[in-house]
């Protein structure tokens, strides 16, 4: 019997039963149509995220007062924690490999112009930010390099603080309050969207020291360092590690790299990834034994056909390759029809809620096709071999 035989025979017996072929491989459909989906979700969700994290670039280091993770000894015998300041900005600028420091203070402040005020975010940097954060000034200039002991009073707005305090007008050189303190406008930030939640074009900059000034702070909140994309970036933070010991005297500082927080992202995603394969798993495993008890009831019902099978000639090997190949059809019909299920589905869900990222990867169709198939055989293992083993003429003789 050649192979081109038993595909047309496995394609009859299908189509001989629609309505219990397409109720048995709607079971596998259902299970491939949630997985298309929930991936496509994750997809998008993890793209969505890693955009977030690398909009300010990749060579990232951020230093953060105070040590986040625990010693073994008691907190109350090292209590003390030295700010970050100014001169520790300076003093890491010089290390090797660092091409730009951004000493950062952050707060939240009334800006007001002419008969208009609101309140927004107000960040103390200087003029490396640019560099640090991957941003962009569209009109005018950001803040200019100055002694950080003597600053002018300059201001750059984000692109949602420029629309809604000035409209159509121009802001360049207007004179606004934040704060109660007047300053000078001389640049608009880039539009930069959000992250995680945070709207970064809702913000004002200004010089680090005025902002200290501002909000009453004696020391920096963190300082953001860029290095060389050439430099290995473990070297970098054991130089930022150890120069901060040496100017504090004991390590009360958290060094956070772009790569600890792509971990700490890989982490998240490895765990809604297991919980996507979970829920996928479960349908499919309903599937599976839906084609299981569907090709058992039909080795039952078709004792007569396969005893006239032996009879001419087909032998157990053809036999018991008939049924896999029927069980393999079955559910690579249902997951056809499921991907098509799944695909829609997230494409609806993508149009009825554009704030959802929805990504659908072909690699994870084409493994969904494959898994399947794969899931149908399997299913159709113990009823092919239960046909395979009946005797010729027992089979013949059964009603």
């Amino acid at each position: 019997m050649l192979i081109r035989d038993l595909g047309q025979l496995a394609l009859r017996s299908v189509s001989a039963y629609r309505l219990r072929s397409f109720l048995t491989a709607l079971g596998i459909a259902i299970g491939i149509a949630a997985v298309v989906l929930l991936t496509a979700i994750g997809q998008g969700i993890q793209r969505f995220v890693i955009a977030e994290f690398t909009q300010f670039g990749t060579n990232l280091i951020a230093v953060n007062p105070g040590k986040t993770t625990t010693f073994g000894v008691s907190g109350a015998v090292i209590s003390t924690v030295r700010p970050l300041t100014l001169d520790d900005a300076e003093a890491l600028e010089r290390l090797p490999d660092i091409e730009a420091v951004v000493p950062f203070v952050q707060g939240n402040a009334a800006i007001e112009w002419g008969n208009r005020s609101r309140r927004t975010y107000i960040f103390g940097a200087d003029a490396d930010l640019l560099a640090v954060w991957n941003s962009r000034v569209t009109t005018g200039r950001f803040l200019p390099v100055e002694d950080n002991a003597s600053p002018r009073a300059f201001a750059v707005l984000g692109a949602k603080v420029r629309d809604e305090l000035f409209g159509d007008a121009n802001p360049l050189g207007a004179r606004v309050r934040v704060g109660g303190e007047r300053y000078r406008v001389i640049g608009v930030m880039e539009p930069k969207g959000q992250m995680l939640g945070f709207d970064l074009d809702d913000a004002v900059y200004i010089p680090v020291t005025k902002a200290m000034e501002l909000f009453n702070r004696d020391s920096l909140m963190e300082i953001d360092l860029l290095y060389r994309s050439e430099a290995d970036p473990k070297e970098v933070a054991e130089r930022i590690k150890r120069l901060l010991i040496q100017r504090h005297g004991r390590e009360d500082f958290t060094l956070i790299t772009q790569e600890q927080m792509m971990d700490v992202l890989g982490s998240v995603l490895d765990v809604l990834t297991f919980a996507v394969a979970a829920l996928g798993s479960i349908s499919l495993l309903v599937g599976g034994v839906g084609i299981l008890t569907i090709m058992t009831i039909a080795v039952t019902e078709r004792t007569n056909e396969i005893g006239l099978l032996s009879a001419l000639g087909a032998t157990r090997t053809h036999v018991l390759t008939l049924f896999l190949a029927e069980a393999t059809l079955l559910a690579a019909v249902g997951g056809a029809f499921g991907l098509v299920l799944g695909g829609g589905g997230a494409w609806l869900l993508g149009q009825a809620i554009p704030a959802l990222p929805v990504h659908i990867s072909w690699r994870y169709v084409v493994a969904a096709e494959l898994l399947a198939a794969v899931i149908g055989m399997l299913a159709g293992v113990l009823p092919a071999r239960h046909a395979a083993r009946m005797d010729p003429v027992e089979a013949l003789r059964a009603e």
